[in-house]
C-alpha cells in the first residue's frame, strides 16, 4: 500500500520493536476506510489509540524473525520450521493475562514476552536486546576429501576463524571466533569442510529500558527439539518466579539459570570446547 511522505517519515520515528505491528495497523485501518493511500491522518489516529488505549493492543507476547526465508544469502537452513511452533507454544501461556494478574495498573507493550529468531549470526532481527533470541548455526568440520589449500573458505571467514597452514592437514578452526556461519562449508569446492551440526544459539534475557542488557549466551548450538524445549521451559520459570511483570532479564538476574542445567549439561558441542 502507498503511503504520503509525511506519513512515512513519521512512522519512521516508530520504535523498532513496535514499528512493524503499528504499521500493519495504520495500513489495515486504512484499507477498512476505502482509502487507496496511507495519510498522517491514519497515523496520527494510530498514535493515539497506542498512547491512550495501550493496553489493548498488547497480546502478550511477540515472536518475531528475520528476512533470511525471503532469499537471504546468509541463511541458514536448519530444516525447521520452529516458528510456528514457538508460536503455538506462545498463544497457550495465555501471557496477557498473566501479566495482567502481576502489572499493577494498564500493560505496556514492553510487558509483553519477546522471542526473535535470526536465520544468521548477522542477526538484523537483533536477538540480543529480546527475552529470548535464537540465531541459526552451523559448525563446521573438516569433510572426507583432501583440501586443496585454494583459500576460498579464508575470503569466506570474515571472522579469521580458520587456517590451513598448520601441523596437521586440512583446515584448522579458531573455536574462540568461529560464529558458527556455516560460509566457509557452504564456499569450499573440494567438500573439505562440511557441516558438523546445525542447530540455533540461544539468548537469554536481553531487554532495552532503563536498565538494559545484552542476551545471555547458553553454551552450544542446539536441536530444534531441544530449543523448542528450552523455550518451554524458560516461559514456565518466567511465570513460576515473575513477581511484579519485571522482564526475564530481571527475573533470571535474580534466578540466575540452574534450572536449565538438564539441557545444558547434556550438550557437549560448544563453540569454544568443541574439537579442543
Amino acid at each position: 500500500m502507498q503511503w504520503d511522505k509525511d506519513a512515512e517519515e513519521a512512522m519512521s520515528k516508530v520504535p523498532f520493536f513496535v514499528r512493524k505491528r503499528v504499521r500493519k495497523r495504520v495500513e489495515s485501518e486504512a484499507q477498512q476506510g476505502g482509502a487507496a493511500r496511507v495519510t498522517m491522518r491514519h497515523v496520527t489516529a494510530c498514535r493515539q489509540r497506542y498512547l491512550h488505549h495501550q493496553e489493548d493492543e498488547v497480546q502478550g507476547f511477540t515472536l518475531e524473525a528475520c528476512f533470511g526465508q525471503s532469499g537471504c544469502p546468509n541463511r541458514i537452513d536448519t530444516g525447521e520450521d520452529l516458528t510456528k511452533r514457538l508460536e503455538s507454544l506462545l498463544r497457550a501461556q495465555n501471557l496477557k493475562e498473566f501479566m495482567q494478574s502481576r502489572v499493577s495498573g494498564p500493560l505496556k507493550l514492553h510487558h509483553e514476552f519477546r522471542i526473535t529468531m535470526a536465520d544468521c549470526p548477522n542477526a538484523c532481527s537483533r536477538p540480543q536486546i529480546v527475552d529470548i533470541g535464537l540465531i541459526s548455526a552451523s559448525l563446521p568440520t573438516q569433510g572426507d576429501t583432501p583440501c586443496a589449500e585454494c583459500g576460498t573458505c579464508l575470503a569466506a571467514c570474515r571472522e579469521e576463524a580458520i587456517a590451513l597452514a598448520g601441523p596437521e592437514p586440512g583446515p584448522q578452526f579458531n573455536w574462540q571466533r568461529c560464529l558458527a556461519c556455516g560460509q566457509c562449508a557452504r564456499v569450499c569446492p573440494t567438500g573439505a569442510i562440511a557441516c558438523d551440526l546445525t542447530g540455533y544459539r540461544i539468548l537469554l534475557g536481553g531487554k532495552l529500558g532503563r536498565h538494559p542488557q545484552l542476551g545471555r549466551e547458553l553454551s552450544g548450538i542446539f536441536s530444534a527439539e531441544t530449543t523448542y524445549a528450552i523455550v518451554e521451559t524458560c516461559l514456565a520459570h518466567f511465570k513460576a518466579k515473575n513477581k511484579k511483570g519485571e522482564r526475564f532479564g530481571e527475573v533470571l538476574y535474580r534466578t540466575g539459570v540452574g534450572f536449565l542445567a538438564p539441557y545444558t549439561l547434556k550438550t557437549p558441542i560448544s563453540l569454544i570446547e568443541q574439537k579442543t
